[in-house]
């Protein structure tokens, strides 16, 4: 089986990462993804990111929902109501990277804030993919998440990048325990009066 050469894509107008030549090396292959004190170990520093024109953003404010938008259009993502997004941004933990004040790398997690957290969103422009930028903001992610005691971090993930987070040390199914989400079904009258049970 002859072997695939992935192409860069082209890259969208008013988007800019750093230069290719800023882009080698960036992240190394991780060593170990937790240091012994229980924080997550991070593989490039804040002062690093800068250094190559990303700015780290630990909060959603400042960001540019619209431009967010555009970003998660051009990973597949469905674009969501700029309103609805500013309401989960505002009930979730964030983190991005910023290229020229545009998001270019996003994360977010919602949850208790105790015990149990759900990442979503995990987008890195194309024009940007490969850099580790998905890594740096996973990183930061899960470490304010343990940093605050939230144990139980989860996530959806689709097959192509399940080996993304495995090294970041995300198990599928661990212990065998399964995930479950609920899918209401669209049912007409005469369907749901047969499905009622008789008695109770």
């Amino acid at each position: 089986m002859a072997a695939q050469i992935m192409q860069p894509r082209p890259r969208p107008r008013g988007i800019t990462c750093p230069s290719s030549s800023n882009r080698r090396g960036l992240l190394r292959p991780p060593r170990a993804s937790a240091a012994t004190n229980g924080s997550v170990r991070l593989t490039v520093s804040d002062a690093e990111l800068a250094s190559r024109g990303f700015a780290v953003q630990r909060t959603a404010e400042g960001i540019d929902v619209a431009a967010l938008n555009e970003v998660f259009a051009r990973v597949g993502f469905p674009r969501r109501q700029e309103e609805r997004l500013r309401r989960a941004l505002a009930h979730s933990r964030v983190v991005w990277l910023s290229e020229a004040g545009r998001p270019v790398a996003f994360a977010r997690a919602a949850g208790d804030g105790v015990f149990n957290a759900v990442v979503w969103d995990v987008v890195v422009e194309p024009s940007c993919q490969g850099l580790g930028l998905g890594r740096a903001v996973m990183e930061r992610l899960v470490e304010e998440l343990r940093r605050d005691g939230v144990g139980n971090i989860v996530l959806y993930a689709e097959p192509r990048v399940v080996g993304f987070y495995r090294l970041l040390d995300f198990a599928m199914d661990p212990d065998g325990i399964r995930g479950m989400a609920y899918y209401r079904k669209a049912s007409s009258p005469s369907s749901s009066a047969a499905a009622a049970p008789s008695s109770l």
